[in-house]
């Protein structure tokens, strides 16, 4: 089993509440923080054993004493990675998407793909939990290959929880993409309901089961519970706010060790996915 627990934006508690579902599942999990653009899962984790890799995607080299500058590698890009100029072909390696059609297009076979770095992988292990973390590298454009490599070395033989970025753009679909289910965590604001609705059409487009989680839910308003009803969205669980969770995620403690009482409801939570 899959389970994806995204937002439609920032700053809801995902990260916390992917951590909490982690720790009190019945047996061996991996929680894959993919938020690659800022991981953060592991504040709350104390990993052993931990391994780091690099994740590498294949871009374009051109051999100038082969190329004729026909302009056919350029044409056929839709992302502006390549352009000729004279007999000279330009590589912009940050905007490439490593689809490989430059090199099978070219009628002199003057272009080969050649490994470029995008970020690391790294792992732990903290209880049952097996984690793993992407991380791109600085000044990198493109989060969803590290993603992709994050998922790709998981263990398929077990059960799986995705971290996943904020938003409803590339990295999250790419994140969401091939789940059992969707946790869409969201805060009783105007902004929270703004962006949740942009979720749920993203996740309904991408025909994933799905159910809604409000955080912090006697902060605000009752227009997310009253959308939910509306568009007959499953509303799984609402988490009141609390300073005793606040702090200790501030001392980068999990929110089951400021507020134990939620796990009976974080179990039931599983269950009904299940």
């Amino acid at each position: 089993m899959q389970i994806a627990i995204a937002s439609g934006k920032g700053g809801t508690g995902k990260t916390t509440l992917s951590v909490a579902l982690a720790q009190v599942w019945d047996g061996p999990v991996q929680l894959l923080d993919c938020d690659v653009e800022e991981p953060n899962a592991s504040i709350f984790l104390s990993l052993k054993s931990q391994t780091e890799k690099r994740v590498f995607v294949p871009v374009p080299a051109v051999d100038s004493a082969r190329c004729t500058g026909c302009g056919k590698c350029a044409a056929i890009c839709q992302f502006n990675a390549l352009a000729v100029a004279g007999k000279t072909v330009l590589v912009f390696t940050e905007l490439c998407h490593s689809c490989g059609g430059c090199a099978r297009i070219c009628p002199e076979k003057a272009i080969t793909e050649v490994p470029f770095s995008v970020g690391t992988i790294r792992q732990g292990q903290s209880g049952n939990i097996q984690f793993m973390e992407g991380r791109l590298d600085v000044g990198r454009a493109m989060a969803p290959p590290v993603i992709r490599a994050v998922k790709k070395a998981a263990d398929p033989k077990l059960p799986v929880l995705i971290d996943c970025p904020p938003g409803t753009s590339c990295p999250m679909i790419t994140a969401v993409k091939g789940s059992d289910f969707i946790l869409l965590v969201t805060e009783p604001t105007p902004f929270g309901l703004h962006d949740l609705t942009l979720a749920v059409e993203t996740v309904r487009l991408l025909n994933i089961p799905f159910g809604v989680i409000i955080n912090r839910s006697d902060a605000g308003d009752n227009r997310v519970v009253e959308y939910c009803k509306r568009e007959n969205i499953r509303l799984l669980l609402q988490i009141p706010e609390s300073r005793k969770i606040a702090e200790a995620c501030s001392r980068g403690e999990s929110i089951l060790s400021a507020a134990p009482e939620l796990a009976p409801s974080l179990r039931n939570l599983l269950e009904e996915i299940r």
